[in-house]
């Protein structure tokens, strides 16, 4: 039984975000590190896999629907995207051991862990890659997302929205240590500990400017400049995600 876990999620191929975060103490003294997707579909995304596999077997790898979408584009499967030029530019960049890395990864894990018992670790939902739940979601949608999680499962850690939040739903805790990569409202490389049946949040912070730069100077991809520009110096904020991500929830329309 694991006793100690970093779990990080949304890298979205910021490598200098991940290297930061994995310099933290607290993530270096960690039994196991989960990564709960969405480690691609960004301007450095064979480099961040590349780091994630030099982890070991100290990381377990989840698959998010980034992941999916690339690894789909580069067998040449259409997923809707060719108009998005840094999809069509990451799923070039993958190599055949990268697809093959993707291809093996679960969508979702049960691991063992001291004082949590079983956890249930994904990406956006336990039975989809990306459906959306939010901190404030209704509680009929929790109902609905997690209806087929089995009884015992107590603790649901997943990503995708790129907030962190931790709220009981359907007598369960469910935890979002937000993003590493992008986040949205605060800034910096957001990620969390589950030790001894707690749950802590931890953010690195990232000076903008200087983690522009670093990426400027390493990634080949041709936008990556206004991508930046927009990505990382004029993020959305918690509200505006929030409203963005509130329709796909399924609540009404107000």
């Amino acid at each position: 039984m694991t006793t100690n876990i970093a779990v990080l999620s949304d890298i979205h191929g910021m490598l200098p975000a991940l290297d930061r975060v994995l310099a933290e103490p607290a993530v270096q003294a960690a039994d196991l590190i989960v990564v709960a997707g969405d480690h691609t579909w960004g301007p450095q995304p064979t480099e961040v896999l590349d780091r994630l596999m030099e982890l070991g077997d100290r990381a377990v790898l989840i698959r998010g629907n980034a992941d999916r979408e690339l690894m789909q584009m580069a067998q040449g499967i259409s997923v809707g995207l060719d108009d998005d030029p840094l999809s069509v530019w990451g799923a070039a960049q993958l190599s055949p051991a990268h697809i093959q890395l993707l291809a093996g990864m679960p969508e979702r894990l049960i691991l063992n862990v001291q004082g949590f018992g079983p956890v249930l670790f994904c990406h956006a939902t336990p039975r989809d890659d990306e459906e959306v739940v939010l901190v404030d979601s209704r509680v009929e949608r929790w109902e609905q997302v997690l209806q087929d999680v089995p009884a015992e499962v107590e603790t649901i850690v997943c990503g995708h929205t790129h907030m962190p939040f931790m709220r009981l739903a359907v007598n369960r805790m469910v935890i979002n240590p937000g993003s590493v990569g992008l986040p949205y409202g605060r800034p910096g490389a957001h990620w969390a500990l589950l030790h001894d049946g707690a749950a802590t949040f931890a953010r690195t912070v990232i000076d903008a400017n200087q983690l522009i730069d670093e990426i400027t100077s390493h990634s080949t991809f041709p936008q990556v400049s206004e991508w930046l520009e927009e990505a990382v110096r004029r993020p959305a904020s918690d509200t505006d995600a929030l409203t963005i991500f509130g329709p796909r929830d399924g609540r009404p329309s107000r």
